[in-house]
C-alpha cells in the first residue's frame, strides 16, 4: 500500500502517522521527492480500510499496490534512484562506461587495460576473478589472486573496480571492491541475494537467461529487503531460439525498467550477441532507449584471451566506440562520467 502525504505535511503529525503503521507491524519506505511524500507499508495490510488512512489531515491519497515488488517499484519512489560510488553518480541522467576484461589474465594485462580505458573515458574497470562457466574445464579465473590484481590495477590508476561474486563464502574477499556484480547465473540465488541484502556494496545485478521482468525486480527487491537499496540493474541479452549470436539483447527492458522501477539499469552489448561487431550497434540502441550506462568487454590481445575473446573489444576499437557513445550520450542529454 502507497499512502501519498499532502505538501509540507507537518513533521511531528507524519512521525504520529508512522509509528501507528509501525505498531501495526508493518515496515515503512519513507520517499521524499521534489513534489511528493510517499510512505509505502510493506507486510500484511489486508486489514488496514482507507478510508481510516484518508482520515488522517496529512494523507492526500491512498494506493494498493498489486506487482510483487515493493521497495523497487516506482510507486513507492517516484524520482529515479542515483547510486553514488567513489565519487561517481549512476542513475537520472548520469551515465558511465565500466569496460575491462572477462577475466584477469595476469598483472601486466589488466593494468595494461585499466590505463587504456580510462584514458578513453571510462568510469569504472571491470574484470573477472571468480568465472561461473558452463563446463568445468572450462578456466574458472584467477579467484583471490584476480582480485589482488584488480586493486592492484585500481591502486595504479585510481579506476573503481566492478567484478562478479559467485558464492556468498567470499564476501570478505570483496571487502575493497567498488561494485559487487551478481551473475545472470546468479540471479536466483537466493541465499546469496540475503546476503548481499546484508551488505553495504553497490550490487550489479545482471537479468537471469530466462527471467521474466517480475522475476528481474523480485531480484531486486530480496537486496533491498536485507537493507541495501544500493542496486544497479544490467540487462545482459535473453537466451532465445536464435543461434546466430549468443543472446538476444532485449532493448524493451529499458523503457520498461524505467515505467516500473526507480532503479538505475545498463547495458551489456558485449554479453547480448556474443560478437565484437555488434558491440557499438547495440550501445547505440541502448543509449536511445535510456539506459544509464553500458558495461563493455575490452582486451589488449583478444585473440588470445583466456575467456569470451570473441565479444571483446582490443583497446583502439574501445577507444573508437567511447568516442561515438560520448557523442550520443551528450546528443541525449546525458551526463558522461569519466
Amino acid at each position: 500500500m502507497i499512502v501519498v502525504l499532502k505538501q509540507n505535511p507537518e513533521k511531528m503529525r507524519v512521525e504520529r502517522l508512522i509509528r501507528h503503521f509501525e505498531d501495526m507491524g508493518l515496515k515503512i519506505n519513507y520517499s521524499e521527492g521534489a513534489n511528493t511524500t510517499i510512505l509505502g507499508l510493506m507486510g500484511d495490510t489486508s486489514s488496514i480500510d482507507e478510508h481510516d488512512v484518508l482520515a488522517y489531515d496529512v494523507v492526500e491519497r491512498v494506493q494498493r499496490v498489486t506487482e510483487p515488488f515493493k521497495a523497487v517499484n516506482r510507486k513507492f519512489h517516484p524520482d529515479d534512484s542515483i547510486i553514488e560510488v567513489a565519487g561517481r553518480k549512476i542513475g537520472a541522467g548520469y551515465f558511465n562506461v565500466m569496460a575491462g576484461p572477462c577475466s584477469v589474465e595476469s598483472e601486466a594485462q589488466i593494468v595494461e587495460v585499466a590505463e587504456s580505458v580510462k584514458k578513453a573515458g571510462a568510469s569504472f574497470l571491470r574484470g573477472g576473478a571468480f568465472k561461473p562457466r558452463t563446463s568445468p574445464y572450462s578456466f574458472q579465473g584467477l579467484e583471490a589472486e584476480g582480485l589482488r590484481l584488480l586493486l592492484e590495477a585500481k591502486r595504479q590508476t585510481g579506476l573503481p573496480i566492478v567484478t562478479e561474486i559467485m558464492s556468498e563464502k567470499h564476501l570478505d574477499l570483496f571487502a575493497d571492491v567498488d561494485i559487487i556484480q551478481l551473475g545472470a547465473r546468479n540471479m536466483q540465488n537466493f541465499m546469496l541475494l540475503k546476503e548481499l541484502g546484508h551488505s553495504d556494496k553497490p550490487i550489479l545485478l545482471k537479468r537471469g537467461l530466462s527471467a521474466t521482468m517480475d522475476e528481474f525486480l523480485m531480484a531486486a527487491e530480496y537486496i533491498f529487503a536485507g537493507g541495501n537499496h544500493n542496486v544497479i540493474l544490467c540487462e545482459r541479452g535473453i537466451r532465445t531460439f536464435e543461434t546466430m549470436i549468443r543472446n538476444n539483447l532485449d532493448i524493451t527492458a529499458i523503457p520498461l525498467v524505467k515505467k516500473l522501477s526507480h532503479l538505475p539499469i545498463i547495458i551489456d552489448p558485449s554479453h547480448a550477441a556474443g560478437r565484437r561487431d555488434m558491440v557499438q550497434p547495440l550501445s547505440r540502441a541502448a543509449i536511445a532507449a535510456g539506459a544509464d550506462g553500458l558495461i563493455i568487454e575490452a582486451h589488449n590481445n583478444p585473440r588470445c584471451a583466456l575467456c569470451d575473446g570473441a565479444q571483446s573489444l582490443d583497446l583502439p576499437m574501445f577507444d573508437d566506440i567511447m568516442a561515438d557513445i560520448r557523442r550520443r550520450a551528450e546528443f541525449e542529454g546525458r551526463e558522461l562520467i569519466s
